[in-house]
């Protein structure tokens, strides 16, 4: 083999074993499910690479022969595994006519393998398993099409996986094939890898977190990852009561969701704690990464910015988080981590939000409960937007944009 090509050959195991590394870490973690995936597309690619570079102890008719079976088997084993990605194979009747078509499958085309001689049993195999690819890219585009954004990363790395399927059969059928089919082959590899590793994590650590947050409730919180309301209190105290830091100030938001209480009550705890999360996720991505956030009761949430520039951007962060957190979502009303993905009950948040600017001079319990009280105010507000008129020495409506507001807040 050529110098260039086994350097990209040993990119490629490189990252095969990092993915492996990864899943190890993941199953260490008790995500087990992640770790499965992750660990079996790591193992069955670099094996299916070993095979078709001829780097097993086989030569000539034996080794074609294998190469025959290793090719239907690593195309069947793959496509089951992108099906249940995609969230396929979560009806038992349908996984069973899958997995009994794929292994029949392989069976008919191995059968027939026998009946060639080996050099045209590999290429036989090598077709079978070309086919499998473009038939799982059909699979993955028509769920793609059908509103599931994971897939469109699916079709990305099925095509990839065509591509470096495509380049080692010509190396297993050709020993002096160019380097540039290594490369392109260990490339093409290395990008599926990487491709189906983002795609598997974002499929699953959503669920696996999610479970997490539906099985503990109240005593887990998925804004700060701690299990308990207090630790919000302690988040106040340090950012008021910091030693040595003189009079600093600090930009107050709270959050409350009132139609929560209503959606336990109709559809139970689990669709409670989903909405929690949803909201918690949301409120994470477009918090800065120098706010500090925490549970605000049972039905909100508060938010610190310290040394804020000015009350400008303390009201551009409200209205973005107000653009966020109102969005409908699709919310499951079973703990059962298998039915999270059937999600049924349209659900919009009906949300307040209490902007305040203040000073570590005052009260933390009285900016928490005034601001608190601002946010349920915002409930009665079209734009559920409240802050304190400094002028009219009350509470009042912030509208959602800088042109339809009458003044500026101070």
């Amino acid at each position: 083999m050529d110098t260039l090509a086994a350097g990209f050959w040993g990119a490629f195991f490189g990252t095969a074993a990092l993915m492996l590394a990864v899943s190890l870490a993941a199953y260490v973690r008790s995500q087990k499910q992640v770790a499965l995936m992750a660990g079996l597309s790591a193992v069955i690619s670099a094996a299916f690479v070993v095979a078709y570079l001829g780097w097993l102890p086989l030569h000539g008719d034996a080794q074609a022969r294998l190469l025959a079976h290793v090719a239907v088997a690593t195309a069947v084993s793959l496509a089951l595994m992108l099906m249940s990605m995609l969230g396929l194979l979560r009806q038992r009747a349908w996984a069973r006519r899958a997995v009994i078509g794929m292994v029949g499958m392989a069976v008919l085309v191995l059968a027939a393998g026998w009946m060639l001689p080996p050099t045209q049993a590999l290429a036989l195999s090598s077709v079978a398993a070309f086919s499998v690819g473009l038939a799982m890219l059909v699979t993955a585009v028509r769920s793609a099409l059908r509103g599931d954004r994971l897939a469109w990363a699916s079709v990305s790395g099925v095509t990839l996986m065509l591509v470096a399927v495509g380049g080692l059969s010509w190396i297993a059928l050709d020993r002096d094939a160019p380097w540039a089919v290594h490369a392109m082959s260990a490339t093409a590899g290395m990008a599926y890898l990487a491709v189906m590793a983002t795609a598997l994590w974002s499929r699953y650590s959503y669920l696996l977190e999610l479970s997490e947050v539906m099985a503990h409730g109240p005593n887990y919180d998925p804004v700060t990852r701690m299990r308990s309301h207090s630790e919000t209190g302690q988040m106040v105290g340090d950012v008021f009561f910091k030693r040595d830091a003189g009079v600093r100030p600090v930009g107050v938001i709270a959050i409350c969701i009132a139609n929560l209480y209503a959606l336990e009550n109709l559809h139970g705890r689990a669709a409670f704690n989903h909405a929690l999360f949803i909201c918690a996720s949301r409120l994470r991505r477009c918090a800065p990464v120098h706010a500090d956030m925490g549970r605000l009761g049972e039905d909100g949430f508060l938010l610190l910015v310290r040394h804020p520039a000015d009350i400008a951007r303390i009201v551009t962060l409200a209205r973005q988080m107000r653009e966020r957190l109102a969005r409908p979502v699709l919310l499951g009303t079973s703990a059962d981590v298998a039915g999270l993905e059937a999600a049924e009950t349209a659900w919009e948040a009906e949300l307040g939000i209490g902007i305040l600017t203040t000073t570590t001079q005052v009260r933390p319990s009285h900016a928490v409960s005034t601001v608190r009280a601002m946010a349920r105010t915002a409930w009665s507000y079209s734009s559920r937007l409240a802050y304190y008129d400094q002028q009219a020495g009350q509470i009042a409506e912030l509208p959602l944009t800088d042109t339809e507001a009458a003044h500026t807040p101070g």
